[in-house]
């Protein structure tokens, strides 16, 4: 017999892991950007290089990005609580009140990131209510201070990380 479990529960429970969050976007033939706030994001293979991400099935942002082909993955810093506010909304102009830039592939790369991983789209899987995406690093970039800007108990939170 299976087990239901409660959804509720189950976001209460996953929760207490800490995710980062992630800018995923890209420019659409318009030259208009496209793009999506995103905590399940993932290395996933060294060879060839992959990533992994899952997007909600219902995302209205996720098909421009998909019909692009490319995309970029910019980690958010601890400033970046207003930027992941703004990818969150529907309905409105995400990019008007964004720092960002086009990147080498054809993609949106956001300023002050942590790091940014530039993407083919390699495969999306239905999974459940997600899609599981995942990409082909073309190329990465990091900077070397800040800190992340971390998804923990159904709000935001920031870890200060010595290196």
């Amino acid at each position: 017999m299976e087990r239901l479990i409660d959804p509720a529960a189950f976001r209460d429970v996953l929760g207490r892991f800490a995710s980062g969050i992630t800018m995923v976007a890209t420019l659409g033939p318009d030259g208009a950007p496209a793009g999506l706030a995103c905590q399940s994001f993932a290395s996933l293979s060294l060879d060839p290089p992959l990533i992994l991400l899952c997007v909600g099935k219902h995302s209205t942002s996720w098909p421009r990005i998909a019909a692009a082909g490319r995309f970029a993955v910019s980690v958010l810093a601890e400033e970046h609580r207003e930027t992941c506010a703004a990818l969150a909304a529907s309905g409105t102009d995400k990019f008007a009140r964004l720092a960002w830039r086009p990147g080498p592939h054809g993609t949106v790369h956001l300023d002050g990131a942590l790091a940014t991983v530039d993407c083919e789209l390699d495969a999306v899987h239905e999974a459940g209510d997600h899609l599981l995406v995942t990409g082909r690093v073309l190329d990465l970039t990091a900077r070397e201070d800040g800190a992340p800007l971390l998804y923990f108990r159904g709000g935001y939170a920031t870890g200060a990380f010595a290196s």
